[in-house]
């Protein structure tokens, strides 16, 4: 598997734009311009999942000092199942060697209507050697669950991090911090 920069200059850029769209809720999406623009300074990368020549997902990194905050992840439907998302995770945890990484997702809530999707969720970071990490994550209306390696990400550098990334303006706006 190989990662490669996303640009606007792939034949596969209106499909990224598509799987981006359709694997997030609208609530959970940030605009898809943002992303793109971030992505060509030092605080982001915007990767296509390859493997060898198939492209088979994307992944969103926001970088900050030595954390790696895997904003994005998401296999093609038709590729899922097939130890894409795992080995996806493997080759992020090479290109991030000596960081904190972590994620966010969706809480262990029972009366979730995806409730069961949301368990093999959690299951799946685990088995790729996520644990779950002691805070929870705050971003607009929706609070996360955090699991990550390398150990834990403290409130104050998640926010300097966002602050970095979206903006000192945009963070007063936007509430996205980690609340114990």
């Amino acid at each position: 598997m190989k990662l490669i920069m996303v640009s606007k200059k792939m034949d596969i850029y209106r499909d990224i734009r598509k799987l981006y769209k359709h694997s997030f809720p609208l609530s959970e999406r940030a605009p898809f311009w943002l992303l793109m623009v971030r992505s060509k300074s030092p605080v982001a990368d915007f990767w296509a999942l390859y493997d060898e020549d198939k492209w088979v997902g994307i992944v969103y990194v926001i970088k900050h000092k030595e954390l790696a905050y895997i904003f994005y992840f998401a296999i093609r439907e038709e590729e899922r199942g097939k130890g894409y998302g795992e080995k996806a995770i493997d080759i992020l945890k090479t290109k991030y060697s000596g960081n904190r990484i972590f994620l966010a997702l969706e809480t262990l809530d029972k009366e979730a209507d995806n409730y069961k999707q949301r368990v093999r969720r959690h299951a799946f970071y685990e088995k790729c050697g996520l644990l779950d990490l002691p805070y929870k994550l705050q971003e607009a209306t929706v609070t996360y669950d955090i699991m990550g390696i390398g150990g834990a990400v403290e409130p104050e550098e998640y926010r300097e991090m966002i602050s970095i990334y979206i903006g000192r303006f945009f963070s007063r706006i936007f509430n996205m911090r980690i609340v114990k």
